[in-house]
């Protein structure tokens, strides 16, 4: 897994010592309002990164999650993630910290994190959105995804087929 550059962004491959950091970018609760849960301490952080670089215990699956560094501010600023497998379908994510929402961080690192799994032979992408989280669904639009129609746990399934 490599680092992802877009115009603004390197999305650097999450490590274990970007906990204390990305607890305060992620400190807002109102950014569980769709997800459910609270953020986590530096300290559960932390041991969630450390259970995310470990990788999946399945073979067939991979965890690919990276921070977003925004460079001009020479900052994180929220991460994105895809778990791909079994087969040439990802699952993507992202969450954006509060302070930089609606600056666009989300659909650029999104396209860029769809373009690089493009090159990884993926061919489906999907993200599940809560039907009234606007602004992901924005993401998603922006990183070609598409509404499908079908539904998981109360989430509208969106994809995009890469061929």
């Amino acid at each position: 897994m490599s680092a992802i550059s877009t115009e603004r962004l390197d999305l650097l491959p999450l490590l274990v010592e970007h906990a204390e950091e990305m607890a305060a970018v992620l400190s807002d609760p109102a950014l569980h309002t769709f997800i459910g849960g609270e953020p986590y301490s530096p300290q559960a952080l932390r041991e969630r990164y450390q259970r995310l670089v470990t990788g999946s215990p399945d073979p067939e699956i991979s965890w690919l999650n990276w921070v977003i560094r925004l460079r001009e501010e020479s900052c994180l600023t929220g991460t994105v993630q895809a778990t791909v497998g079994p087969g040439p379908v990802a699952e993507i994510s992202w969450v954006v910290g509060t302070p930089w929402q609606g600056r666009g961080i989300a659909a650029e690192a999104a396209r860029g994190l769809v373009a690089w799994l493009s090159l990884q032979q993926v061919r489906t992408v999907v993200a599940h959105i809560h039907p009234d989280h606007r602004a992901s669904a924005a993401v998603a639009t922006a990183a070609g995804l598409s509404p499908t129609g079908e539904w998981h746990d109360g989430e509208l399934r969106w994809s995009v087929d890469m061929g």
